[in-house]
C-alpha cells in the first residue's frame, strides 16, 4: 500500500464528514445561504494567501529544478486562478475590494494556516507536502463528488465553484501532490512517517474545523 493510500485510509471518517457537512451539501445541492458562502469566500481568500506561500516555500526547499518548477505553477494557478475565482464570486455577492482587501481572518483561518506555515518554514520538504496535501486532494475529491449531482454544476451561485474543482486541470495538480508525498515517503523510517501522518491528520481536521466554521460564521467570539 503506497503511504498516501495509508494516509487517506486514516482520515476517511474525517472527510466522509467533510463530503456531508450541510456547507458541503448545501454548495451540491444549491440551498446554502449565500450570507454564508459570502462569508467563507471571505475567508477562503485570507486562507490562499497564506497557502499560496507554502507553496513559495516548497520551490525554496525543493532539491531538482523539475520540483521547483511544479511549486512555481501551483503558485501561480493559485494566485491567478483559485483567487481570480474569488474575485469573480466577490463581485456576484457584492464585496468590494475594499472589503476583501482589508478583512480579518477567523480564529480557525488564523490557526490553520499559521500551522501550516510553521510546518513548511521550520520543516522539511515532506513535511511541507503532508501539511498541503489535505486541502487540495479533498477538494478535488468534493469537487468530483458534487459534479455527479444532476445539475450541481449548473447551479447559478454554485457551479462554478464545483466545476473549477472537479476539473482535470486541478485533478492534475492534486495528483502530482499525492505523487510527491509517496516520493518523499520512500525510505522514512516508522517515527518519520508517524510524524507525517501527525501532520497530514491535524491539516485535515482544519479543513473539517474550516466547513464548520465557515457554516457558522464563526468569528471571535467577544467581536460585535
Amino acid at each position: 500500500m503506497k503511504f498516501t493510500e495509508q494516509l487517506r485510509e486514516k482520515v476517511l471518517p474525517i472527510w466522509e464528514k467533510n463530503h456531508t457537512h450541510p456547507f458541503v451539501q448545501g454548495i451540491g445541492n444549491g440551498t446554502l445561504a449565500k450570507e454564508k458562502f459570502r462569508f467563507y469566500m471571505i475567508q477562503d481568500y485570507l486562507y490562499l494567501i497564506e497557502y499560496a506561500k507554502v507553496f513559495a516555500l516548497g520551490a525554496v526547499k525543493a532539491r531538482d529544478l523539475e520540483t521547483m518548477g511544479r511549486f512555481s505553477k501551483l503558485l501561480d494557478a493559485t494566485l491567478h486562478e483559485e483567487m481570480e475565482l474569488h474575485r469573480q464570486y466577490a463581485k456576484r455577492f457584492d464585496i468590494s475590494t475594499k472589503e476583501l482587501e482589508e478583512a480579518k481572518p477567523s480564529p480557525i483561518t488564523l490557526a490553520y494556516t499559521h500551522y501550516m506555515l510553521q510546518v513548511s518554514q521550520n520543516g522539511t520538504l515532506a513535511e511541507l507536502v503532508a501539511s498541503l496535501l489535505p486541502c487540495m486532494w479533498s477538494y478535488w475529491e468534493i469537487g468530483k463528488i458534487l459534479n455527479e449531482e444532476p445539475g450541481a454544476s449548473e447551479h447559478e451561485f454554485y457551479g462554478e465553484w464545483i466545476r473549477m474543482y472537479a476539473s482535470d486541470e486541478f485533478g492534475k495538480l492534486a495528483n502530482w501532490c499525492i505523487d510527491l508525498m509517496d516520493q518523499l515517503a520512500e525510505g522514512k523510517s516508522d517515527a518519520e512517517l508517524r510524524h507525517l501522518e501527525d501532520i497530514f491528520l491535524n491539516t485535515t481536521r482544519f479543513e473539517y474545523m474550516f466547513w464548520d466554521m465557515a457554516y457558522h460564521e464563526e468569528m471571535w467570539p467577544f467581536d460585535e
